[in-house]
């Protein structure tokens, strides 16, 4: 969950957004040594007085030449690797499919009979107190913890964004077009999202909640919602 003033990403919750976080830190200190290395070099050329009739000079050409892409191969192969764990759907223990509509979720347990149902945002003046304003949903997807999840979304009406920025998790909801994204939790909790493309009026008014539990207490529910 953000808080006030936050700088960075939220806690990471699943393991690609444990090798997200680690890739920003990469990419901000390779920025951070470019930056310098600029800074320094026009600092020395403000400060220092020199002249210089030099119209050839192979060595430097050939290292502005390299370092760039030394710079770039040390940024696109961890980009690559995540990018490949991100897109890897190996055997999921649950598939759910998420249906984005003007302005609300609908969620289908493919694996489990009649198990389906709307997620609307719940309204300000029904908000119990303690909840979080613009992020609760009056049903929640439960999900069990550390089991790969696989979830398939597409759109009924306009383009919709599923996303939860604690699972590292968003993907496109596009009408006539089943996209597919996966993740595994690595604690129990409650993780927030919302709908991260703009899709009308109420584009901000379509959240999404997803509730990591032990799998005993999933079993439980599962049972209790589609009886």
């Amino acid at each position: 969950m953000a808080n006030h003033s936050q700088l960075g990403f939220q806690d990471a919750s699943s393991p690609i957004m444990e090798e997200l976080v680690e890739f920003h830190d990469h990419a901000l200190m390779v920025a951070l040594a470019i930056c310098s290395l600029v800074l320094y070099l026009l600092a020395l050329m403000l400060m220092e007085k020199l002249s210089s009739n030099t119209v050839d000079a192979q060595e430097v050409e050939l290292i502005w030449t390299i370092l760039p892409a030394i710079v770039l191969i040390l940024l696109a192969l961890p980009s690559l690797q995540i990018l490949y764990m991100m897109d890897e759907i190996d055997e999921p223990d649950l598939t759910l499919k998420a249906i984005g509509h003007q302005w609300y979720w609908t969620y289908e347990y493919t694996d489990f009979k009649d198990l389906s149902f709307d997620s609307y945002m719940v309204p300000t003046t029904d908000l119990p107190y303690g909840h979080f304003r613009l992020l609760e949903v009056d049903h929640r997807v439960v999900i069990p913890m550390e089991s790969p999840i696989r979830v398939i979304i597409t759109a009924d009406d306009v383009l919709h964004s599923w996303a939860v920025p604690t699972l590292g998790v968003k993907t496109d909801a596009i009408p006539g077009r089943l996209n597919q994204t996966s993740f595994i939790t690595t604690r129990p909790g409650v993780f927030y999202g919302q709908c991260s493309e703009i899709c009308g009026a109420n584009h901000s008014y379509m959240p999404i909640v997803v509730e990591s539990t032990p799998l005993k207490h999933f079993e439980a529910w599962s049972s209790l919602s589609s009886s």
